[in-house]
């Protein structure tokens, strides 16, 4: 068990793990805030919000902590901690929202807004992913893999590790960031390997690992489904094979990320002789925030201890607006205040001075002793015109249910909500290569909805009047993310457009006529 026996002798132990596993997760939390507090509390914010006093707070019994904290920091989305802070690390100004200077800046994929956001990564931020995906790694010797497996390679799919570089700070995925901190030990089952990783050219980055797939004995994919998908495809169609396996026999976990893989899976296993582990992880531009711990569950554990203090919004109008906007005055749940089924959006404070920040992710706890959440959608990916309350979820379920009853693989999709005169339609753009019935399809989205959706059921009979869609080749998808310089590595197609990304979608589409 080379992997995992590697980590062993490094004298990297299971004591985080364990150290959630029995201890409270309130505790964690508590001690994870006083750590953050501790270190920035010289900073610029630190001082400006009093972390020090917050800190002399920790020592009362009960919420008095956390009461503090909240009352003194404000809620932070990207554009006001950006405005207020952030702006100032890209000029290299220091102990700004974290100590020292920070070199290194991840890009966001921008689904929601029309430009791509730089987020502060840290040297403790790195540490911290890293520590993490070891607890991911640790966690195979949980499932039933013959020991050569743990010899395999490795293959990680992400962004350039070539970073722009502008005299004061680096930018680029946060895949390339951490691709090119790899720890010596992890090279050896790495690939496609330090040169191939660094090309900027994804197309010529495919080329590559095809050219050399045969070479490798691969037995993790890492990845976005998406590119993922279109890579083994590659493979496949370059070598005239049936399946993936003849090509890379020892393949048999695929670790996924950034997006739901239902909509995908079906199309996905069509290039396999035999069925993978599907493990999930919740890696954002942000910080590791979970990964799938144990065997047959599809959902994922919250890291509690390390580096990442989390609250919990409801997701609802009472904390949220009609444009997803959090409101004023509200206040957050600690991890001990949850409950199960219920959807919040997450807030986050990090060991890379992100404080109460507004990730965007809207979860649901499926095991609150156990800390187990999965993801279901994006406070901005979210459709209500008139009280329909559509989620990614219900979405992406829908789609998946469609998949199965007519036969079809949906490679990509996205809905607009648009005006109908003084009432609202939705309208759904399909990507597949498949002969498809176009007002079928429609009408069995439809349909799956309401059965998904009490809300959705509702406002079909009132406000929300039409449900359009149209079946475009899954070229055109990729094609638009291409024109947006979004190809490749994190980057994933939105699966709701609204504002500057709608209407360019809508002028891409005209182009193409």
């Amino acid at each position: 068990m080379a992997i995992i026996g590697t980590l062993l002798k490094k004298g990297i132990r299971l004591r985080e793990s364990l150290e959630q596993e029995y201890s409270s997760p309130l505790e964690l939390q508590k001690q994870e805030l006083k750590k953050l507090l501790i270190t920035a509390n010289k900073t610029q914010i630190g001082e400006k919000y009093g972390f020090k006093k917050i800190l002399s707070r920790f020592r009362k019994p009960g919420d008095d902590f956390y009461t503090a904290f909240a009352e003194a920091v404000p809620i932070y989305d990207y554009d006001k901690i950006y405005d207020e802070w952030w702006h100032k690390l890209q000029k290299g100004e220091a102990n700004v929202t974290w100590p020292k200077t920070i070199k290194y800046f991840a890009l966001s994929s921008g689904t929601s807004g029309s430009a791509s956001k730089y987020i502060p990564i840290t040297k403790e931020m790195v540490k911290a992913i890293r520590k993490t995906g070891v607890r991911q790694i640790l966690s195979l010797s949980k499932y039933d893999l013959p020991s050569k497996f743990f010899n395999k390679g490795i293959l990680m799919l992400g962004g350039s590790t070539d970073l722009e570089f502008n005299g004061t700070y680096f930018a680029g995925d946060l895949s390339g960031i951490t691709a090119g901190k790899l720890p010596i030990w992890f090279q050896r089952f790495y690939k496609p390997g330090q040169e191939i990783a660094r090309n900027k050219n994804w197309g010529e980055k495919l080329e590559k690992i095809v050219e050399n797939a045969p070479k490798w004995d691969i037995g993790i994919i890492v990845g976005v489904p998406a590119w993922l998908q279109i890579l083994l495809e590659k493979i496949i169609e370059r070598y005239e094979v049936e399946t993936i396996h003849d090509i890379w026999p020892n393949l048999n976990i695929f670790v996924h990320g950034g997006v739901s893989f239902e909509p995908y899976k079906k199309g996905f296993e069509k290039l396999l002789a035999r069925p993978l582990i599907y493990m999930e992880t919740y890696l954002a531009s942000e910080g590791f925030l979970a990964f799938q711990a144990l065997p047959d569950r599809s959902s994922m554990r919250l890291v509690l201890n390390n580096g990442i203090f989390y609250e919990f919004v409801p997701f609802n109008e009472l904390y949220f607006d009609e444009n997803s906007e959090i409101r004023d005055g509200v206040r957050p749940l600690k991890i001990d205040e949850v409950e199960e089924g219920v959807d919040y959006a997450i807030l986050i404070s990090t060991c890379a001075g992100t404080w109460r920040y507004l990730i965007g992710d809207v979860i649901k706890f499926v095991s609150v002793s156990e800390s187990e959440i999965v993801i279901t959608g994006r406070t901005k990916h979210f459709l209500s015109l008139c009280g329909e309350h559509l989620s990614v979820d219900n979405m992406n379920k829908a789609v998946r249910l469609a998949e199965d009853e007519m036969n079809i693989n949906i490679r990509e999709f996205t809905v607009l909500g648009i005006p109908m005169g003084t009432l609202f339609a939705h309208h759904w753009y399909i990507g597949t290569d498949d002969e498809v019935d176009q007002e079928k399809l429609r009408e069995v989205i439809d349909h799956h909805l309401k059965a998904l959706n009490d809300d959705y059921v509702v406002e079909r009979k009132h406000a929300l009047k039409e449900v359009k869609l149209d079946v475009l080749p899954s070229k055109i998808f990729y094609d638009w993310m291409r024109s947006e310089g979004k190809e490749g590595g994190q980057h994933k197609f939105p699966r709701v457009l609204k504002g500057p990304k709608m209407e360019s979608w809508l002028t891409f589409l005209e182009e193409q006529k």
